[in-house]
C-alpha cells in the first residue's frame, strides 16, 4: 500500500498519509516519494496551497520500524559506516525540508498521535491545525537517541525554549490545548471532519491571493527566521524588486472593490536545468 496519495482541486493540493493501520508511520515508500512529489507539485506552478493530513486515528507515529530492519541506519561500527550514516540523516532532513522550500504554503491537519518523525514533518509546515485529541512528542529521547531530522532545530522558533527542552529531555507529551496556548497550533477543531474542512478552507483562501505575493511572503518569513532583522530587511528590499507585480496589485484592488476573487497568473513552471537543451 502506498504511504500517501495526492489529490488536486484546482490550485489546492491535498496530501493524505494512507497507512492508518500503521498510524501512518513513515516507511521507505514515504521517504522515496515525498520529496520528489512535492517538488513536482511546485514545478507545475499551478499549486498555491497544500494540506497534509493523515487517515485513521493518528496523524503520524514517526519512523516505521521497517526502516531499521535493513541495518543501514543501525550499523555504525566503522568510520566509513558512520560517514554513510551521516549522509543518510542529511537525506532524511532534506526530504522534510522540501516542505519549506516549495513556493506554496503547507497546512498540517493533525489528529491523534503526532510523534517522532511526524513532529519533524509538521515542524516544517507553515500552519498547523489540530483536533482536540491531538498530541505531540519528541519520541526519540524515549528510545535512546537524539531527534535528528528537524524538531530540535525548528521547534525553538515556534515554541518557548523551556518547553522544547522539556520535550527533548523528558519525552513528555504536549497536549493540543497547551500547543494552541503556546501558539504552535493555530486552531483546534472538534473532530477530523471539521479539521479537514477548516484546513481545506484555509488553503482555498490562500489560493485566492496573488501567488507571487504568497510565495514571496513565505520566502521572506523563512529568511527572517534564520537571519537578523537588518539582514532580512535588506533581503526584502532586493526581493521586492524582483516580485513587484503591478498587474497583481491592480487585480487585487479591483477584486476587493468588487467583492470578488482576483484573477492572477500562476507561478512560472520550474524547469530542470539541462545543459543539453
Amino acid at each position: 500500500m502506498p504511504s500517501f496519495e495526492i489529490t488536486r482541486d484546482g490550485p489546492v493540493a491535498h496530501l493524505r498519509l494512507t497507512r492508518p493501520e500503521a498510524s501512518n508511520a513513515m516507511d521507505m515508500d514515504f521517504w522515496r516519494r515525498f520529496g520528489p512529489e512535492l517538488k513536482a507539485l511546485d514545478a507545475s506552478g499551478e499549486v498555491r496551497a497544500l494540506v497534509v493530513s493523515g487517515e485513521g486515528k493518528n496523524f503520524c507515529a514517526g519512523m516505521d520500524i521497517s526502516i531499521f530492519s535493513g541495518g543501514a541506519i543501525l550499523n555504525a561500527d566503522t568510520a566509513s559506516d558512520r560517514q554513510a550514516f551521516h549522509q543518510t540523516v542529511r537525506e532524511l532532513q532534506e526530504t522534510l525540508s522540501t516542505l519549506e522550500k516549495v513556493r506554496f504554503p503547507v497546512i498540517a491537519a493533525i489528529q491523534g498521535a503526532c510523534v517522532g518523525g511526524g513532529l519533524d514533518l509538521i515542524s516544517a509546515c507553515d500552519i498547523r491545525l489540530a483536533t482536540q485529541d491531538a498530541y505531540f512528542r519528541i519520541e526519540e529521547i524515549n528510545i535512546g537517541m537524539v531527534a535528528d531530522i528537524g524538531s530540535l532545530q525548528r521547534l525553538p522558533t515556534v515554541l518557548p525554549q523551556g518547553v522544547v527542552r522539556e520535550l527533548a529531555y523528558l519525552g513528555n507529551t504536549l497536549t493540543a490545548d497547551r500547543a494552541e496556548r503556546l501558539g504552535f497550533v493555530n486552531a483546534l477543531l472538534p473532530d477530523v471532519d471539521a479539521l479537514i474542512a477548516a484546513a481545506l478552507d484555509m488553503a482555498r483562501r490562500i489560493a485566492s491571493k496573488a501567488p507571487l505575493a504568497v510565495a514571496g511572503s513565505k520566502a521572506a518569513l523563512n529568511h527572517a527566521r534564520d537571519h537578523t532583522v537588518s539582514e532580512s530587511l535588506e533581503w526584502m528590499a532586493v526581493m521586492q524588486g524582483s516580485l513587484w507585480s503591478p498587474a497583481d496589485v491592480m487585480a487585487a484592488i479591483q477584486a476587493r472593490m468588487a467583492r470578488t476573487e482576483g484573477e492572477f497568473a500562476p507561478l512560472a513552471p520550474l524547469k530542470p536545468f539541462d545543459p543539453k537543451v
